[in-house]
C-alpha cells in the first residue's frame, strides 16, 4: 500500500482513529494469515508507528523503499514532494508536520478536538487530482531512473493519476491511481505490470499493462 490508506491517522499513547478501525482489523488479519504487508506512508498517514508495526504486523516505513518485487528492481514512494517547483510551499509543511516536536505537542490535544480538526483539512486533498494530469510525477520518475540505471519499475501514488508507462531507459512508471474514484489497483508478476479495475476480484481485465525488458538484447537474425 503506497500511501494514504487513511483520511488522518495518528497513534496517541492508548487511542487510535475509530474510522480506521475495520481496516486496520483487516491488516492483522491479513497478516496473521501470513501475508506480508508492506505500507508506504503517505501525506495523510504520515504519523504511523508502534500500533501499525507491533501491535498490526504491518511493515510500515517511510519511503522511498527500494528491494525486489519478484525479479523487478523496485523504487516505491508515495510521491509528495517530488515535483521541483509545484510542491516547494508543501516541502516546508511536510518539515513541520513531520517534526518530533509538532508530532509531540499534536498528541497533547484530545482526540474529540485534534481528529475533527485534522480530518476538516485533509479532505479537500482527497478529491485532488493533479492539474498536470499527473505529468510532475512522471518526470519525477524519469529523474530517478536517469539516476538509478538498475531499476526495473518505479512506483508513486499521490496524484490519483493511474498510468503504466515505459520511460525512456526501459523502466517501468506505474501508478495505481485513486481507489476512491474509479478502483484500480497494480498487480505484478514475473513477466509483466498490469494496470486493473476492481470489479469485486483481482482477475479482473487489464486496462493497460506492460511487459518485463529482457536482460539482454536479441542476437540480430
Amino acid at each position: 500500500m503506497n500511501g494514504d490508506l487513511f483520511e488522518f491517522w495518528f497513534e496517541w499513547r492508548s487511542v487510535i482513529p475509530r474510522r480506521g478501525f475495520r481496516a486496520v482489523a483487516a491488516l492483522a488479519d491479513l497478516v496473521d494469515a501470513g501475508v506480508q504487508v508492506l505500507m508506504i506512508a503517505g501525506n495523510h498517514d504520515c504519523w504511523g508507528g508502534e500500533v501499525l508495526r507491533r501491535d498490526v504486523g504491518v511493515d510500515y516505513r517511510f519511503g522511498p523503499w527500494r528491494d525486489t518485487i519478484g525479479p523487478w528492481r523496485a523504487h516505491i514512494e508515495h510521491g509528495d514532494g517530488l515535483r521541483p517547483v509545484e510542491d516547494r510551499r508543501y516541502r516546508m509543511v511536510k518539515r513541520i508536520l513531520r517534526n518530533p516536536l509538532a508530532i509531540r505537542s499534536f498528541r497533547w490535544l484530545h482526540p474529540d478536538l485534534s481528529t475533527p480538526l485534522a480530518n476538516g483539512s485533509s479532505h479537500a486533498s482527497r478529491n485532488y487530482a493533479a492539474r498536470d494530469g499527473g505529468r510532475g510525477l512522471r518526470d519525477a520518475a524519469g529523474r530517478i531512473e536517469a539516476a538509478s540505471s538498475d531499476l526495473d519499475v518505479i512506483v508513486f501514488g499521490h496524484s490519483h493519476v493511474a498510468t503504466v508507462e515505459r520511460l525512456p531507459r526501459g523502466a517501468i512508471y506505474a501508478n495505481p491511481g485513486s481507489w476512491l474514484d474509479t478502483p484500480s489497483f497494480l498487480r505484478v508478476t514475473d513477466e509483466r505490470i498490469a494496470l486493473r479495475s476492481w470489479s469485486g476480484s483481482a482477475e479482473s481485465a487489464d486496462l493497460n499493462a506492460l511487459d518485463r525488458s529482457a536482460e539482454k538484447p536479441l542476437p540480430q537474425l
